[in-house]
Parts: C-alpha cells; structure tokens; sequence
C-alpha cells in the first residue's frame, strides 16, 4: 500500500513537471542553488513557488499555485523577523519592534527584493493576466517571494530558510538605513514611566566644565525622586538624551522596573 502511494505521489509530481517549460525549470532550479548554496531536493516546491494562479488556466493537467506557499512563507517570514528584531534590538520597546517588522515584510519592500533577485522572470504566469495592468506583476513578485521562502523552509529546514530570509530580506533594508533607529530616548524613557505608572522624568544639570566653547555638561534623571540615570554631552540635550538612555538600559538589563 504504502509503494503504491509513494508511486502515485511520484507520478503525480512526474506530470507536474511536463506542465513547465524545462529550461525555466531549470533555470529556477539553479536560481535557488546559487541563493542558498544548496541544490534543490524536493522540485515540486520549487516549481509551486513560482506558479501564479493565472498559470493554471493554461494546464492540461491539475498542477497547484503558490498561493499554499504564500500563506506558510508569511507566518515565517514573520517569525524570523520577529525574533532577529527582537535579538538585535534589545532596548528597543514594542511599538518600534512592531513598526520595524511591518516595513521589512510589507509588499512594497518583497516586491523590491524579488525584483532585485530577478525572481519575475522565473514566474510562469498567464501573460493575458498583464496585459491591462502592469502593476499586478508587483504583487505577483511579492507574493512569490513569501512562496519561495516556504518551499526552501519544507526542502532545507528552518536553519537554512532563516539564513535566507537574514540574508536577501532582512538585512539588505537593515544596512540601507530602511529602519529608522528610535534614538530619541528621552520620548522612550517617557513613555515607559508613562506605561508603570510613574511620574514624567525629570532631568537635572550636576555640572558643566570646561571652556565656553568646549563645555561637558553632566545631568540626572529622576523618577518619583529617584536617580535613574546620569549622562553626559556637549549641550544639555545630548546629555539628557545620554541620562535618558543609561535609565533605559539599566530598566532593561536588569529587568526592574522604574517604580
């Protein structure tokens, strides 16, 4: 029974095969090998990523989209996110974590990446499909981008689809200046007495040496008459947003809480 089922599997992705044009098959199959430097296993997930649901129309055979592999590779993509944010990002509160996640996942950004991957030219698509708006080929890149990291996560694992995902998604918007890294201390050191419950910060100047025009000022941050921090800089605004932020790490690391 079960060589009787494994057969049908086999000849069923055997006649999937025959609905794709062998040299694009190819071509994808090498695409894949060169992103990740490992040869494609298991094809059929490879060839599904790259299926628009337009192709179908054209099939003489029951072959499935990418639309499976879109779902899965969005719930990955928004973990490996997530959790590289989370890791690299460990002063940073909820809302810009969330923020962050949001730009490096959205359409706009994945349809980029695929585009600058060349993935548009792999797809197998009904060109009847854009013929009255470009703009849909957007959307398909993007999407096949989602697929793609599914059919790598069920072919090498998740080790290998996060190494991916780091790689062409993540890092790439990271390195261009794409996030904005919330250095405004002072409005995050707020909220968070805000979110316990506390009274707002208030900063106080312990000194200023050095000549008029090469002054150091030293100035405190308190919390319900506490000193939170302490912070230094060449005007009294870096030196608050310095106080603010030495508040901040010392709240994080050692996880207490400003009360």
């Amino acid at each position: 029974m079960i060589k009787k089922l494994f057969f049908l599997f086999r000849k069923k992705n055997e006649i999937e095969s025959l609905e794709f044009d062998s040299r694009k098959r190819e071509k994808i199959l090498n695409k894949i090998e060169s992103l990740v430097g490992i040869k494609p296993n298991k094809h059929h997930f490879y060839l599904k990523a790259f299926t628009h649901r337009s192709y179908l129309e054209k099939s003489k055979t029951e072959i499935k989209s990418n639309e499976r592999l879109e779902f899965l590779g969005d719930s990955i993509l928004g973990k490996i996110t997530a959790e590289f944010l989370f890791k690299e990002y460990p002063h940073q509160e909820e809302g810009f974590l969330t923020k962050s996640r949001s730009h490096l996942v959205n359409k706009h950004s994945l349809e980029k990446i695929g585009f600058g991957l060349k993935l548009h030219d792999l797809i197998f698509i009904n060109d009847n499909y854009l013929t009255k708006d470009k703009k849909k080929l957007s959307n398909v890149v993007a999407d096949c981008v989602e697929a793609l990291i599914a059919a790598i996560y069920l072919d090498m694992g998740e080790k290998i689809a996060t190494e991916f995902v780091i790689k062409y998604v993540i890092k790439p918007q990271v390195d261009s200046g794409d996030i904005n890294y919330d250095t405004n201390y002072k409005g995050q050191l707020l909220e968070y007495a805000h979110a316990e419950k506390l009274n707002q910060p208030q900063y106080k100047v312990l000194s200023q040496e050095g000549p008029q025009h090469d002054k150091t000022y030293v100035i405190e941050v308190v919390i319900n008459e506490c000193i939170r921090g302490i912070g230094k800089g060449p005007n009294k605004k870096i030196a608050e947003q310095n106080a603010a932020k030495t508040a901040l790490e010392i709240a994080i690391q050692d996880k207490t809480k400003l009360e």
